[in-house]
């Protein structure tokens, strides 16, 4: 008898254990999720041509980067030889000077951004994705 409470022990004591730890780390990934959602904002672009998944961080006013994901229209990377950004003010119709984006690995591209004012703004990629094929695509971003 003694030995059957001491299995029915362990296996509460178990099952306890590993309620346990799922309770830690769904409290523990909470904080993180919430540290990590900094009001990026994201948007998806596409053409015939090219698609480009991109992310301003943070989405609000004053200094921002620009992270540009490039495939192809069947989802694989897209390289391509340059990118520049462009950002115009709806509101008031201001364009900021065209930017280059820096490559950030095989289709990935970045570009940092002095200061951008709350509102909508237009963004224009130009894509270069040969000596004789350029693909632009542009689409409306919010910044708080």
């Amino acid at each position: 008898m003694k030995q059957i409470k001491s299995a029915m022990t362990s296996r509460r004591n178990f099952a306890s254990l590993a309620l346990a730890t799922a309770a830690l780390l769904s409290v523990a990934a909470t904080p993180l999720a919430a540290a990590t959602d900094d009001d990026s904002f994201f948007t998806h672009l596409h053409t015939e041509k090219a698609m480009a998944n991109v992310t301003v961080s943070p989405g609000r006013a004053g200094p921002v980067e620009i992270a540009i994901q490039l495939e192809t229209t069947d989802e694989t990377p897209l390289t391509a030889k340059a990118v520049s950004v462009t950002l115009v003010d709806t509101q008031s119709g201001r364009k900021l000077a065209p930017v280059e984006a820096s490559r950030d690995g095989e289709d990935g591209w970045h570009v940092k951004v002095a200061q951008l004012t709350p509102g909508r703004w237009m963004l224009g990629l130009g894509i270069s994705i040969s000596e004789a094929d350029h693909v632009s695509i542009e689409s409306p971003i919010l910044i708080k």
